[in-house]
């Protein structure tokens, strides 16, 4: 199962989506955009997850695609 994780940077002026938690994927203005984005990749790589996490890296929410 892929991961794709959504995660702002250091100061929170960008969003970024990683794959399996290595180098980012894409870099995104707003948190909205990133989700959306990690979404459509992880419908595209079923079975998939995407985990929205917060500054401090902690899991705020997971989603599972099947």
């Amino acid at each position: 199962m892929r991961t794709y994780s959504v995660a702002p940077n250091v100061d929170a002026t960008s969003w970024m989506v990683k794959l399996e938690d290595v180098a980012p994927e894409e870099v995104y203005d707003s948190k909205d955009e990133a989700i959306e984005e990690a979404e459509r990749m992880a419908k595209e790589n079923e079975p998939s997850k995407v985990l929205i996490l917060d500054k401090q890296h902690n899991v705020i929410e997971e989603k599972h695609y099947k």
